[in-house]
């Protein structure tokens, strides 16, 4: 069992910059592939960034250039810099933690205002 907690959401206006903090608890972090997602209303979550244990990320052609994924191990937590953001980049962001299961947390909000 894996508990995930996210952190760093909040307003911002656009062309700024935030970073999110999703910190686990419960099983071996760095056995995971840790994910970033988002999801707007009445829309389907999308994949925002994913980093595996060897460190290797992909991200959605959307955040390219703007967002980064990162990870500590050592702490147990998985970051997502967010950069030039925009108004498109508005919605509740979750972190994934992948093996052989799937876990969630309970999203944090992200608002860009234009």
């Amino acid at each position: 069992q894996v508990h995930l907690v996210e952190s760093g959401g909040g307003l911002v206006q656009a062309g700024g910059s935030l970073r999110l903090s999703c910190a686990a608890s419960g099983s071996i972090f760095s056995l995971f592939v840790m994910g970033w997602y988002r999801q707007t209303p009445g829309n389907e979550r999308e994949l925002v960034a994913l980093i595996n244990n060897a460190g290797i990320t992909n991200y959605a052609d959307s955040v390219k250039g703007r967002f980064t994924i990162s990870r500590d191990n050592a702490k147990n937590t998985v970051y997502l810099q967010m950069n030039s953001l925009k108004p498109e980049d508005t919605a509740v962001y979750y972190c994934n933690a992948k093996k052989k299961n799937e876990y969630w947390g309970q999203g944090t909000t992200v608002t860009v205002s234009s």
